[in-house]
């Protein structure tokens, strides 16, 4: 049963509101689940404020712990994540935290509307609001920098973009973190904003390009040049933050615009290799994920997709009936074909088996002039790998002899690594080998404009996934015949189906 309480005009007749200070989660329990509306001087869940508040801010507010009770509080316009704050608040005993840390409250406001130095737009954070957030009644106030302050931690934790607004492509995901934890841990330390602004990546790709950044922003007017290099950093900052903090030490590192492989042990790079990725056309491009490469497939044969069954290799046989005897390939009842393994099969020696979304993988290539090219985007979204098998001994832990005898063989073999390596596929136009030098690669997939139009709130241009941009096909490796879909089950080897690639 909801109680209204009268309205109050405490303020049109000049009177300060009630002060926060001083009022005890005991006696606010002991005066029941209205005690602390009371003596706050406001409304318990679903009563009035006061009438210029409301309408200067919205619909009225009541106690902390009524928060997810009814519509979510909104202020000025802008609805706060009732969930979010309730979680922390529940931390908190439902007291309020500002109007004690008066200190601690501008500390945090002045960060906030500083948040372009991280390549955040601050109207993501309610800096509008914070700007003029004096003129709002106590409550209003203190959900206001609560949800501001939360949500920027969420921002430098996981990304300002949540994971539904992201493209179907940009699948790489952060480890776990609950903010209200850290905000509520942090608020009796010595210096609550630090502890926030420790959410962010620490890689050096980060502090450079936020260096980079911030030369760029005193300037009021921006040329052209230095707009776009400001949204090529701020893009860039916000794949940083999609990033787990702690990288393992040990990791495969693809950086699809750098078009390059580098194997990491104990955090130190010691091999790297040319790689060919994804086509420019979007159903072709390699996608953004972290996953682990499990296993490595020695002489695979491959299943060609029907619908490259259709549009290239049918084709083909037209022009060249011969096509199909002498890539040994067989065409199945299903539309799909197979191919044998062999020097001419598609996965070439090797394919590393990874799972993920996209059945996407790395593998050899019969085509090892493609290497040689600067322009080396021309596979169907999976990655194939120079010196294939050196990285595959590097990865199996054993001699290059021994890799090579296994090839030698011409039998399929799976062989388990010696534990799960983890592998980061990556599209990363500007990035740092040390703090202070920056890299720049061309962003052959424009990525980086419509990143930087979904990172600014008042912008609209992007689509939720399903709807637009990037479509979501499965992920295949190069043009036919040099395109493995998924590896064929080796006869007579009692292992699980290979995952479809």
């Amino acid at each position: 049963m909801r109680i209204l309480w009268e309205k109050r005009k405490t303020e049109e007749k000049g009177q300060a509101e009630a002060p926060l200070a001083g009022i005890s989660r005991r006696a606010t329990l002991a005066q029941g689940g209205l005690g602390l509306a009371a003596a706050l001087g406001l409304a318990a869940c679903g009563a009035f404020e006061d009438e210029a508040s409301v309408d200067l801010a919205g619909p009225p507010i009541g106690d902390l712990s009524g928060l997810l009770d009814g519509p979510p509080p909104v202020v000025a316009g802008e609805e706060l994540d009732a969930p979010l704050l309730y979680r922390f608040y529940e931390r908190r005993g439902f007291e309020p935290v500002w109007a004690t840390r008066k200190a601690q409250a501008d500390a945090f406001r002045a960060r906030l509307l500083r948040a372009r130095d991280h390549g955040l737009d601050p109207e993501w954070f309610h800096a509008s609001l914070l700007r003029r957030m004096d003129m709002f009644p106590t409550m209003r106030r203190e959900l206001l920098l609560s949800n501001a302050v939360l949500t920027y931690a969420e921002a430098l934790a996981y990304g300002a973009l949540p994971h539904e607004r992201r493209r179907h492509s940009e699948a790489l995901m952060p480890d776990s973190v609950d903010v209200t934890e850290v905000l509520d841990a942090s608020l009796d330390g010595p210096d609550p904003v630090a502890a926030i602004e420790a959410l962010a990546p620490a890689t050096p790709s980060y502090r450079a390009l936020r260096q980079a950044l911030q030369r760029l922003q005193p300037g009021s007017l921006l040329e052209r040049a230095q707009t776009s290099r400001m949204r090529l950093f701020e893009a860039n900052l916000e794949r940083q933050r999609w990033l787990t903090r702690q990288l393992p030490p040990d990791r495969v590192w693809v950086n699809v615009p750098d078009q390059q492989l580098v194997l990491y042990r104990g955090g130190r790079p010691i091999f790297t290799t040319r790689v060919v990725v994804g086509d420019e056309k979007e159903r072709k491009q390699s996608p953004e994920f972290n996953t682990f490469i499990e296993s490595a497939l020695f002489n695979p044969p491959w299943i060609i997709p029907a619908d490259i069954v259709e549009a290239d290799i049918r084709p083909i046989l037209q022009r060249d009936p011969g096509y199909l005897a002498r890539y040994k390939i067989v065409l199945l009842p299903n539309g799909e074909a197979e191919q044998a393994p062999g020097p001419l099969a598609g996965l070439g020696a090797v394919m590393f088996e990874m799972p993920n979304q996209f059945d996407v993988y790395l593998h050899d290539t019969p085509d090892k002039d493609a290497f040689g090219r600067e322009n080396r985007r021309i596979s169907n979204g999976c990655i194939r790998v120079r010196n294939p098998l050196e990285f595959a001994a590097l990865l199996m832990e054993e001699p290059l002899d021994t890799i090579n005898k296994k090839i030698a063989t011409g039998g399929t073999q799976r062989r388990s690594l010696p534990k799960p390596m983890p592998v980061y596929v990556l599209y990363h136009t500007a990035f740092a080998v040390t703090d202070s030098v920056l890299e720049i690669r061309p962003d052959f997939y424009n990525r980086d404009e419509a990143l930087w139009h979904r990172l600014q709130k008042n912008n609209h241009a992007w689509t939720a996934p399903g709807s637009g941009g990037m479509p979501e096909p499965s992920r295949r490796g190069p043009q036919a015949p040099n395109a493995p879909r998924r590896p064929s089950q080796p006869s007579g080897q009692p292992t699980t189906p290979p995952r479809r690639t």
